[in-house]
């Protein structure tokens, strides 16, 4: 079955679980004093110096968290509350608006809750963020800024947004900047200390390690307000039990990610292209979405939207051939919506909702993308007849 979802969810490494089911048995508390909970502890520290390692951070810098959606939402909030604080002219939030709906949804219950102003920086027809419109907006008051969040790769279409340039932005003015490199870790060279950003987000299972274990990363000094109370785990940022044999597999899945990462790249991008253009013959009036170019998108992403089809009902489709993907779109309360990705970049919200994204991975082959360049062609005719049938009876 041709599994082409890897930007939701990939495969777990072999290796990770190993490294995971190691631990599952093993008693032990990391917080507990005694002989089994400083073993268990080990391993925690042991877990974070790798991650480390392989993030281009200090172990101190590593918060392990419950994954991705626990991190932005601790970065965005805990930032923002933390700045408030010490300054409660210090309200602007800044974001982009093709970031993943763990930051969009936070930035939007503080502006709702916590008296935030948000302000989306605008994107080009990539969805991506230049630095000019960075100054040029922080510059408007650049005293009430509160902090900036622009996510490093887009889970959508790919786009890789100019991290470096941007925090160097931002740092002129002293603002704080969090990126979500959930899509890029594994994909892109991804450096803590390199990006020169305050706070991080990377999780577990995009990149061949377990479920429900993440990081965010935090400069030395950065200290958000905590969304957990408890026992004051992890710099006081995060409290909570520690899962042991998470944190184990998450390192060696990230070990092994970077080690692997550039010829990780070109396979994924020769199948990608390869993807690109058997779908582009197919149905040469399908849209590639984000940036074309190659250094400018992720290796291992192909998003097209399809004129005259409902993404939701080619999914379908293609799933009952065996082909499993994912809709650009977001549904809410079942209703479908437009991507709010290809609308921020300028998309007709008929092709918004029309969009389906191919992502690739370890375990992808030339055979996963033959079955689809069979598939895709027929799949759009039938989406498409299927739409037109319910328009005449409308």
């Amino acid at each position: 079955m041709p599994y082409l979802d890897h930007a939701a969810t990939t495969p777990m490494l072999p290796e990770a679980i190993a490294a995971m089911s190691a631990h599952l048995g093993v008693v032990g508390n990391a917080s507990s004093l005694h002989a089994a909970g400083r073993r268990a502890r080990r391993v925690v520290e042991e877990s974070r110096e790798s991650l480390a390692r392989s993030l281009g951070a200090r172990p101190s810098e590593i918060v392990l968290t419950g994954g991705g959606t626990e991190s932005d939402n601790l970065a965005v909030k805990g930032l923002y509350w933390a700045r408030r604080d010490a300054d409660p002219a210090r309200r602007r939030v800044l974001c982009s608006p093709v970031e993943h709906h763990a930051v969009l949804d936070a930035v939007h219950w503080l502006s709702e809750h916590e008296g935030a102003e948000v302000e989306y920086l605008p994107v080009d027809g990539y969805g991506r963020v230049h630095p000019e419109a960075l100054r040029e907006t922080i510059e408007r008051d650049p005293a009430s800024v509160a902090l900036v969040t622009v996510m490093w790769a887009n889970n959508e279409v790919g786009t890789l947004q100019p991290i470096h340039e941007l925090v160097a932005v931002a740092q002129e003015f002293g603002i704080p900047m969090h990126a979500d490199a959930v899509q890029a870790l594994g994909q892109v060279p991804v450096s803590f200390a390199d990006s020169g950003l305050d706070a991080l987000t990377v999780t577990g299972h995009k990149i061949g390690g377990p479920y429900g274990v993440g990081a965010l990363l935090l400069g030395r000094g950065v200290t958000p307000v905590p969304l957990l109370h408890g026992g004051g785990q992890e710099r006081d940022v995060r409290s909570g039990t520690l899962d042991v044999p998470a944190a184990a597999g998450f390192a060696a899945a990230a070990e092994l990610a970077v080690q692997r990462r550039a010829e990780h790249a070109v396979t994924v991008a020769a199948l990608r292209d390869e993807l690109v253009a058997e779908v582009l013959r197919a149905v040469p009036d399908a849209v590639l979405n984000g940036d074309p170019a190659a250094a400018g998108r992720l290796p291992a992403n192909a998003h097209f939207s399809f004129p005259g089809c409902e993404g939701d009902a080619l999914l379908m489709l293609l799933d009952a051939q065996g082909i499993e993907c994912s809709t650009g779109s977001a549904c809410s309360a079942g209703v479908p919506q437009p991507s709010h990705v290809l609308l921020a970049m300028g998309a007709d919200p008929l092709l918004a909702r029309a969009s389906l994204r191919f992502s690739l991975g370890h375990t992808s082959t030339r055979d996963d993308v033959a079955a689809l360049a069979a598939a895709i062609g027929p799949a759009v005719l039938r989406a498409r007849n299927a739409g037109l049938a319910a328009a005449a009876r409308r």
